[in-house]
């Protein structure tokens, strides 16, 4: 018997089709996508890339030449551009602004490895600790309200003819419309229970243990109860923090570790599929703005949200707003939490 489930942030409906139900075998993966040529992102091929805005480098180094450890660099096809004024006005019933942001790349190593699965926990570390660093430099910003991290990983995911690991970063001038949801929903939820909704799933997953992935080092990995796709996954940290820039360095290592598991668990129990993932923060905060947001520090909490692509959205996705996935969630958890890693 199929089963809806509501997810408790923001009360969309998901369709657990049980009478499809697929296990990790029944997905199959293939490296689709066109032929991989040169690529800019190696060590060494630094003048293949815009300028770098940042990076970890080597002591003695120079800018835009070999010896770095993780690289930041525009991106070369920009969806928004940095200069110039918002210009926010109607035109009729219509809100128009300029297309104004920053859209970036963040190179997470000089080696030519596509899976950031692949790579060493330090490693991964210092990509987040990139993350986190590009995220303050750009809240100076007052034009920018939220800056959005995610990972485009294999062909069917978006990622691209090249094959080397990245991520991406934009900053926008508005918040965007997922984030914004789960923001009501965290606000509602605070306001009626004074709790924080996320605080509360964890309690929930914690105390039932039937979707947790992995509990270590105050961080938990789990399969959301209203999973939109087979094998979603959100890593979460235990204690309350709406921002992901206020993460200890301790914290950074250990989301690092949990990080590099569950990706090495997908990759090898569905082999080595596309993927995204995505960082929810808080947005931006401007005190003095009127109608301030004063409990957000409190409601909301920030997480990770890897997307396995192992389904398509169709029409009746589109036309509904429902998700339909094939993979209880309690089974794909139970999958990769079994599942070793050598």
């Amino acid at each position: 018997m199929p089963e809806l489930r509501k997810d408790p942030v923001i009360g969309r409906w998901v369709i657990i089709a049980t009478e499809r139900a697929k296990r990790p075998h029944d997905f199959t993966t293939s490296p689709e996508g066109p032929v991989e040529g040169e690529c800019p992102f190696c060590e060494g091929k630094e003048e293949k890339t815009p300028p770098e805005i940042f990076a970890f480098r080597k002591p003695n180094t120079q800018r835009n030449k070999s010896g770095w450890e993780i690289r930041v660099v525009p991106s070369i096809s920009p969806i928004l551009r940095i200069e110039g004024e918002l210009n926010r006005h109607g035109a009729g019933m219509y809100d128009v602004m300029n297309g104004i942001g920053a859209h970036e790349v963040i190179i997470e190593t000089p080696q030519h490895i596509a899976n950031i699965a692949d790579l060493s926990e330090e490693q991964i570390a210092k990509v987040f600790f990139a993350y986190i660093e590009r995220i303050i430099d750009l809240g100076r910003d007052l034009r920018f309200k939220y800056v959005l991290v995610f990972k485009n990983y294999g062909w069917n995911a978006g990622g691209g003819r090249v094959k080397h690991s990245r991520s991406q970063l934009m900053a926008l001038p508005v918040n965007p419309k997922r984030v914004k949801e789960e923001l009501l929903g965290a606000k509602t939820y605070f306001e009626f229970k004074d709790r924080c909704i996320f605080c509360d799933i964890i309690r929930q997953e914690l105390d039932s243990g039937e979707r947790i992935i992995i509990d270590s080092d105050g961080i938990i990995a789990f399969s959301p109860f209203a999973s939109r796709f087979p094998f979603e996954t959100w890593i979460i940290p235990k204690h309350h923090s709406a921002d992901f820039i206020n993460s200890k360095r301790q914290e950074v290592f250990a989301l690092a570790r949990i990080m590099k598991l569950v990706l090495s668990k997908i990759k090898k129990a569905l082999n080595d599929p596309s993927y995204n993932y995505i960082i929810h923060t808080a947005p931006f905060r401007i005190p003095k703005k009127p109608g301030y947001w004063k409990t957000l520090d409190e409601d909301y909490h920030w997480h990770i949200e890897i997307i396995p692509r192992l389904t398509r959205v169709a029409g009746f996705e589109w036309g509904s707003g429902f998700y339909i996935n094939p993979t209880p969630p309690e089974e794909a958890a139970k999958y990769l939490r079994e599942l070793e890693i050598g």
